[in-house]
Parts: C-alpha cells; sequence; structure tokens
C-alpha cells in the first residue's frame, strides 16, 4: 500500500500545480499549524492592491485602541471622494451621507470598497498608515501617498513574507487589540455578501465562514491572502497567495487561470486542516 503524503507536502505539490497551470510569477507564503508548507520568492516586492486594505484597517483600528479614532467617528461622503472600481458606495445615486469608521471599515475589508479607502484618508492620513506599519516592523508594506494631498495615497507595495507576518499577528491577537482582532477577522470571514470567486469558491456557506480572506486584482496581479480556521475556532492555515505577470489582465472574473488556481488551493487548505 502506497502511503498518503503527510497533509503538509500534500499542499506543497498541489500549490506547485496549480500555479503552474495558473502561469506568472507567484510569490507566496504558507504555513500549516505552525509549520511553513512554502515560501516562494517570498521576500519579492509586489504591487500590493487591495490586499493591502487589511494593512489599513489595522492602522485605523490601532487608532482606535489608543483612543485617537473612534468607530463611530463620521466623514462626509462627497462626490470628489468617490472611487471607481470594487465596492458599493460609488453606485449611489447621490452622496452627502456621514459614515462611521466602524461602516468604512467594514466596507474596506469586506466589499474592497476603493471609496472606504479615500474616506479612511482623510481621517488617518498616507504616512501615519506606514508610520504604523514601520512600528511593526514591515519595511516594504507601505500606502503612497499623493505628494499633492498626504491624505490620499495609493494603496503601495508589500511582500508575502510581511503580508505573512500581519495576518498571523492578526489571527493570533497580537497585532490588535482583542475587540480590534475580533472585528476585523468578522468582517474578513462573512461570506454574504463577501469574495467568493477564489479560495472559498468551492466550499459549503458554513465552511466558507472559516476562512478569512482578503483579494486583490490590479491588471496582470491577482492575489489573495487569509486564514483558514480549524474545526475548533482555533486559526490552523495562513496563506499568501501573490502572483503578477499573469496572463489574461483584463479577466476579473472567476474565470481568470490564477483565481481558478486560489479556488483549487481553498479546498485543499481547508481538507488539510479537518474540512
Amino acid at each position: 500500500m502506497t502511503a498518503r503524503p503527510a497533509p503538509g507536502d500534500a499542499l506543497a505539490a498541489a500549490y506547485s500545480r496549480c500555479a503552474g497551470a495558473a502561469g506568472g510569477s507567484w510569490h507566496s507564503y504558507l504555513t500549516l499549524h505552525g509549520d511553513t508548507v512554502l515560501a516562494e520568492d517570498a521576500d519579492a516586492v509586489v504591487v500590493a492592491a487591495s490586499v493591502q486594505k487589511v494593512a489599513i484597517a489595522a492602522a485605523v483600528l490601532t487608532e482606535v485602541d489608543r483612543g485617537r479614532l473612534a468607530l463611530t467617528d463620521t466623514v462626509e461622503l462627497t462626490a470628489d471622494l468617490v472611487a471607481e472600481g470594487t465596492g458599493t458606495l460609488h453606485l449611489q445615486a447621490g452622496y452627502g451621507d456621514r459614515l462611521t469608521v466602524a461602516h468604512l471599515l467594514v466596507a474596506l475589508v469586506n466589499g474592497s470598497d476603493n471609496t472606504a479607502v479615500r474616506l479612511l484618508g482623510r481621517l488617518l492620513p498616507g504616512p501615519r498608515i506606514n508610520d504604523f506599519l514601520a512600528a511593526q516592523g514591515f519595511r516594504h508594506t507601505r500606502v503612497r501617498p499623493l505628494a499633492t494631498d498626504e491624505r490620499r495615497f495609493y494603496l503601495g507595495t508589500t511582500t508575502a513574507r510581511e503580508t505573512y507576518a500581519l495576518l498571523d499577528r492578526l489571527a493570533a491577537g497580537t497585532l490588535l487589540s482583542a475587540a480590534g482582532s475580533r472585528a476585523l477577522l468578522r468582517a474578513m470571514r462573512w461570506a454574504q455578501p463577501g469574495y467568493c470567486d477564489g479560495v472559498r469558491r468551492h466550499m459549503s456557506s458554513t465552511q466558507r465562514q472559516r476562512v478569512a480572506v482578503k483579494h486583490g486584482a490590479d491588471e496582470d496581479c491577482r492575489h489573495e491572502v487569509g486564514v483558514v480556521f480549524g474545526p475548533d475556532g482555533a486559526p490552523a492555515a495562513t496563506f499568501v497567495f501573490l502572483a503578477d505577470r499573469l496572463p489574461e489582465p483584463d479577466d476579473y472574473g472567476g474565470t481568470h487561470p490564477a483565481v481558478r488556481a486560489h479556488a483549487q488551493l481553498g479546498r485543499h487548505l481547508l481538507d488539510a486542516v479537518g474540512g
């Protein structure tokens, strides 16, 4: 009888197959029950796209923990702050709402709302977000403030290793307060609505709630990062899949080769931790 490969070895083999079939350049980090399964080109500095929104949310919640912001603080949604692309705030027929920090955080990480980035920037400018990231020991994870207005910024850059460290600390409860950790992970785990084209695609609704995810897409980049929780509710696997130089840059749906790869890997991840 042929021995079944260990879960970590099986995951590494599945990753090699899926990433190879998708093409492009992959920069990844994956652990299972605290053991490193793979670290591929994990220190390459890449366009962060919307996975950077987790770092922005963590910076905002740190300000809340320190009493410099409150979840009930509000900012006005004006037409000049509306950003097209992902999210729903830009779909409104009119503006003038006053939105709370709590509302914007959910829109940021669950709906990946680009307008929420601009609104939170009015409360926490890009340089202060970068100060938070530097204080956490990250060298390459940075937003990029505009020279003309530091409260407006691009999502910037990161590495697979630094994104992994941020997620690992978030899941362990060492990045934020207990309340901040719960709020951020709850928004990332919620799947109705929520991003389900990738890692969570081949899962039941209940299983999807066990996976905290954030995806990002920009031109030839397709990223997905997150934490898979075991049946006991404890974090069991942390994954960072950053990929660029991919084919089919105009396909932002579930048919993109890298997104299909994420979907296959998600099922392997869930099975490895006890699906």
